[in-house]
């Protein structure tokens, strides 16, 4: 694509929306492209499952830890720098983390107007996590009285592309149904049903992102004390530990029980999962499991498909419950899941919290603000 400035693309959406599986896609089909790709992740700490298994996949990954993009705009901009010394990359695809909202005002403008010859910015592209949806839809009266409710309303109300995620599992009652609650709430976006699973919709995807038609226009209020208080109800956790044993393993079995194990734990506690990962590695061998929601099941999504006799475990967990009494259940199902294994188990690291308040690096309330 030459030296004029790399394509710079964000893919947000709420947590569990599907995001790293559709970064995952699309950097595949741009390198199958003849294109170089670099990504760049996001978490309010280190130890991020994502970055992990994208690097795994064969990515390269720069990871702005510590805040979101918003909050750590100079972050974002050195690694998205490294990123073309390293290697110049011809798109670079960055995922903000799953809880953020105000990124047209936070980011995209201020990279139009302050790195406009380094980085091209497409148009904004929102995953709508569809379990979500639903209970939005359905008038669940816990989830329309919480704070996240305000954080993914103001997600679809800001994109350019609201890209309906997890379509192989609709029914089309459910897809109309979500595509009205998304022209609802946005009006002026581009729909767009896509499975990041079996890749439908990718090719028109792909499509949409190469105009950058509107990018910017997007005007969006929003209020931080809402926006803090829905960060603020999720519990977050990040740890770390190594398991061993004396047998040989399966690391799939592993990351799947203790990801089954601490969804059940929460779900006994009343508290609701806004996501919920972990991840297995051993040498070449690598699995991720899931929970998105904590009405649903565990899926793993990369298999190791072996057995192993050692490995780190990666736990990201994002859970509407105390962070304290969120670390206690973690470590009572890591520890829980490796008993019955016969597998001794070391934390070497552990982070629970609460996200502070946004307060992004820029603001700029309009595209006039990139002009000049």
């Amino acid at each position: 694509m030459g030296q004029g400035p790399v394509r710079f693309l964000l893919v947000g959406g709420f947590l569990g929306a599907g995001k790293t599986t559709a970064v995952a896609r699309l950097a595949r089909m741009y390198r199958d492209r003849g294109l170089k790709v670099g990504i760049i992740t996001n978490d309010q700490t280190d130890n991020l499952v994502d970055t992990l298994s994208l690097r795994a996949q064969g990515f390269e990954v720069g990871e702005v830890a510590g805040a979101c993009f918003c909050c750590n705009f100079d972050v974002l901009t050195r690694s998205a720098r490294q990123l073309v010394a390293q290697g110049r990359p011809d798109v670079i695809l960055a995922e903000p983390v799953g809880s953020c909202t105000d990124l047209v005002a936070t980011v995209v403008r201020p990279l139009m107007k302050l790195f406009g010859g380094e980085f091209e910015v497409g148009r904004f592209c929102v995953l709508l996590k569809p379990e979500y949806g639903k209970l939005v839809l359905q008038g669940d009266p816990e989830t329309l009285r919480s704070g996240t409710s305000y954080i993914f309303g103001k997600q679809l109300e800001e994109a350019d592309i609201i890209a309906l995620n997890k379509v192989d599992a609709f029914t089309e009652e459910d897809l109309e149904r979500l595509s009205d609650l998304a022209r609802t709430a946005n009006p002026g976006a581009t729909l767009l049903p896509i499975s990041a699973r079996t890749g439908d919709g990718f090719e028109s995807l792909l499509e949409l992102l190469e105009t950058t038609s509107g990018v910017g226009e997007k005007g969006l209020e929003v209020d931080y004390d809402r926006y803090a208080d829905g960060e603020a109800e999720l519990g977050w956790l990040n740890a770390v530990a190594r398991v061993s044993g004396e047998e040989p393993f399966s690391l799939d079995g592993l990351v799947l029980s203790v990801v089954q194990r601490i969804g059940e734990r929460v779900s006994a506690e009343g508290s609701p999962v806004a996501h919920l990962k972990a991840s297995g590695s051993s040498g070449p061998l690598q699995a991720v499991a899931n929970l998105v929601d904590g009405r649903g099941k565990t899926l793993l999504s990369i298999a190791a498909g072996g057995d192993v006799e050692s490995a780190e475990i990666t736990i990201n967990a994002r859970v509407a419950i105390d962070p304290e009494v969120l670390s206690d259940v973690v470590r009572e199902a890591l520890v829980e899941a490796c008993d019955d294994l016969s597998l001794g188990v070391d934390i070497r690291d552990l982070r629970s919290f609460r996200p502070g308040r946004p307060v992004p690096i820029h603001r700029m309330a309009s595209l006039a603000d990139t002009i000049g």
